[in-house]
Parts: C-alpha cells; sequence; structure tokens
C-alpha cells in the first residue's frame, strides 16, 4: 500500500529550511534572555553576600543593594 500526497499539500524543501532556521533563532534569542535573567538573578544574590566595605567600594549603599536584591529575577 502506498500513500500518495496531494500536490498542494507537498512543501518544498527549501521553505521547510527556512522554517527549521527561523525556528533555531527563536530557540536561541529565547535561551540569551533566560540567560540574561538568570545571570541578573545570580548577580542579585551576590549582593547579599557583600559587607558594607565591599559594597561602598562598588559605589553601592546598603539600601541600594537591598532595593535591588528585592527585585524580581524576572527583571532586566
Amino acid at each position: 500500500m502506498t500513500v500518495e500526497f496531494d500536490e498542494s499539500l507537498e512543501i518544498p524543501l527549501s521553505a521547510l529550511r527556512l522554517k527549521r532556521r527561523e525556528t533555531a533563532r527563536w530557540g536561541r534569542r529565547l535561551l540569551a534572555a533566560i540567560e540574561c535573567r538568570l545571570e541578573k538573578r545570580r548577580s542579585r544574590r551576590k549582593l547579599s553576600e557583600l559587607t558594607v566595605d565591599e559594597l561602598r567600594d562598588i559605589g553601592l549603599t546598603p539600601a541600594q543593594a537591598r532595593a535591588e536584591r528585592s527585585k524580581s529575577w524576572f527583571w532586566f
């Protein structure tokens, strides 16, 4: 038994390749955005480990550090 497809249902190979590239590009952008947000999360967590002197060295007050740490990891 053979399965036949109507010609109108066939998708050119070049269109499939283009769609695959677009999907891969979208996936890479999504992963980059997630990585950026996770890096911000890690940085904000590290702020909680810094002493007052270390915060002063980087130009932050303890209040500014608390405000930054309290932000959601999802913020940019």
